[in-house]
């Protein structure tokens, strides 16, 4: 089958483009209303990381992939966008997608694979930041100028734009095609190389303060005024010279290809990264699934050192406690939003490159009346990431916790007009703004914790994402 260059597609389709901006500008003028034209165009398969290398860290994006999917999607730039603060934060988020699906029009005819419209969502993990200078906002959702989608060997291109009455279509026609050939000429050069890693400055770990924490927290749990608590650790790291995102993101995604790698960026200089094992929920033609993942052991470095790891955690009284927790969580939040959602009785193992999790998939159908935000919104925080009960966990979270948690451990994802959605939980993670890094783990406490061992569980997490770092 002979390829057909980039640059001769588009101008095979340069009148289909035309003609799809002429339909979205005369809604406009019908509406009087802003009206956004979404056009998606087969391109050359192209890595959608290299889009991100190529970009500014001043410009919003976020980047989602997942390896073993063969799934990698880079959305770069906002059109339209919003935030929101406070309890009606999902709600707010939905109310803006809603309203904006109204005055879309989507042009996926000339691409042989598209996603369709996606909204690009992050939120905090608390719905007002403990700090003034938190870096993202509570809830933020985008449409993005840009995105590439990869699925398997088919890449896609998606272009957004924006229509008004007053818009100049012959003035944009060429701007676009233009842009499009800076994005095929991503795809035609070699990847330009990466800048050699920097050296780190990195202070010893504040064991004390975490340790401190857990005894805490383990005086709680004795007194029954809770169950479990999930307490993070942050480590700041000082480099040499700025960070390259794309480099970092590359060095996750090779040693992490059983992860979700990610990254968003709030379009001023400050990018959430990490491979997190943890999705939050996944929706497919209102099929359904969310990860109860918790329970938590140390890989081994023999065959038979992993294989007695994997047993003990297997048939530990306190981790399988712990998973439970979430279990029972998850089945309850989908259960009390009409969702009959079904599963194992016993959890099975998710083993990564250096920690193994108990891990138990929970499948539903969908109705058709529930949007992917009531589920998001229902199923934030889980156990996993703050305790049991969740209300009392997270006000203990606030008073032990000496730092702003901003998307740690919280929701990164997209939706579609097609109530198509995933999102993940944002663990494993960093926060990056120039030569500075603050990476972030947890553990789980419940009656039982050691807190050196918690500690020790800490450290591994660390030194995964230490080892991206350099």
């Amino acid at each position: 089958m002979p390829v057909v260059p980039y640059r001769t597609v588009i101008q095979q389709h340069r009148s289909a483009i035309h003609a799809a901006l002429t339909q979205g500008y005369q809604q406009a003028i019908c509406t009087n209303r802003p009206h956004v034209v979404s056009l998606s165009l087969p391109i050359p398969s192209i890595d959608p990381l290299r889009l991100l290398h190529q970009s500014s860290p001043y410009e919003r994006h976020l980047y989602l992939e997942n390896t073993s999917q063969h799934q990698a999607t880079v959305a770069l730039g906002s059109l339209i966008e919003a935030s929101a603060i406070g309890p009606s934060r999902f709600d707010r988020v939905h109310n803006f997608i809603e309203t904006w699906c109204h005055q879309i029009s989507c042009y996926d005819e000339l691409a042989e694979y598209s996603p369709g419209i996606q909204f690009f969502c992050s939120f905090a993990f608390f719905d007002t930041p403990t700090h003034s200078d938190s870096p993202f906002p509570a809830a933020s959702v985008f449409l993005p100028r840009w995105q590439i989608t990869q699925c398997r060997q088919t890449s896609t291109l998606i272009a957004n734009l924006l229509l008004t009455p007053l818009s100049d279509l012959e003035a944009l026609l060429p701007d676009i095609l233009q842009q499009l050939r800076r994005i095929e000429s991503l795809a035609e050069s070699p990847l330009s190389a990466y800048p050699p890693a920097p050296s780190l400055i990195q202070p010893a770990l504040a064991t004390q303060v975490f340790t401190q924490a857990v005894h805490r927290a383990l005086q709680r749990i004795c007194h029954n005024r809770l169950r479990k608590i999930v307490l993070a650790h942050a480590l700041d790291v000082l480099a040499s010279q700025p960070f390259n995102r794309a480099q970092l993101l590359e060095r996750l995604r090779q040693q992490h290809p059983d992860c979700y790698v990610f990254s968003v960026g709030n379009g001023h200089g400050v990018s959430f990264i990490g491979a997190s094992p943890e999705r939050l929920l996944s929706i497919r033609q209102r099929r359904l699934i969310t990860d109860a993942l918790a329970g938590s052991s140390p890989r081994g470095d023999t065959a038979e050192t992993d294989a007695l790891l994997a047993r003990q955690l297997l048939t530990s009284v306190k981790e399988q406690d712990e998973h439970q927790f979430v279990v029972d969580f998850l089945v309850r939040r989908l259960t009390e939003l009409g969702l009959r959602p079904s599963y194992r009785t016993r959890p099975g193992l998710l083993q990564l490159s250096n920690i193994q999790h108990l891990h138990t998939p929970i499948r539903a159908t969908v109705p058709l009346h529930t949007h992917p935000l009531h589920l998001v919104k229902a199923l934030h925080p889980t156990p996993a990431v703050a305790g049991v009960p969740t209300d009392q966990a997270c006000q203990q979270i606030r008073r032990f916790e000496q730092f702003d948690r901003a998307l740690y451990a919280a929701p990164i994802g997209w939706i579609d007009h097609q109530g198509n959605s995933e999102f993940i939980v944002g663990i494993r993670s960093a926060l990056i703004q120039a030569n500075r890094a603050r990476l972030y783990a947890g553990a789980g406490i419940v009656a039982g914790s050691d807190p050196e061992r918690e500690l020790d569980e800490i450290r591994l997490k660390l030194r995964a994402l230490m080892e991206a770092l350099v």
